[in-house]
């Protein structure tokens, strides 16, 4: 089992559950029966889930007389911008090279041919 925070993190946001929670979560604050309906699970699964989101630190669970609001805690998918941000880096000097050599072919295919 990964220890590091980053891969805990990218670990929960594996699952396309998981994340669409996130993704309701992002608009505010929700209960756990609020957080299954769009999904055709139990309420334990939808639970693991939770618990999964929570160990990687990406919700809090609170407590409000009977209502235990979920809520996002973002500062972990900052963690994960940041690393997916070195390669964004990677990918724009691809593109760049990529733009360059297409240019380079396009200028060679107008330049005149020899006999024609």
């Amino acid at each position: 089992m990964p220890t590091d925070q980053l891969s805990i993190t990218l670990s929960a946001l594996a699952d396309p559950t998981r994340r669409a929670i996130l993704a309701r979560l992002s608009l505010g604050e929700a209960s756990v029966g609020e957080l299954s309906k769009p999904f055709d699970m139990s309420g334990p699964a939808i639970s693991k889930h939770l618990k999964v989101l929570e160990r990687a630190g990406l919700i809090t669970r609170g407590r409000e007389a009977q209502w235990r609001p979920c809520r996002l805690q973002a500062g972990p998918l900052k963690d994960v911008a940041n690393w997916v941000e070195h390669y964004r880096l990677f990918w724009e000097q691809s593109f760049d090279r990529l733009d360059a050599y297409l240019a380079e072919v396009q200028a060679n295919d107008k330049s005149p041919r020899r006999g024609k």
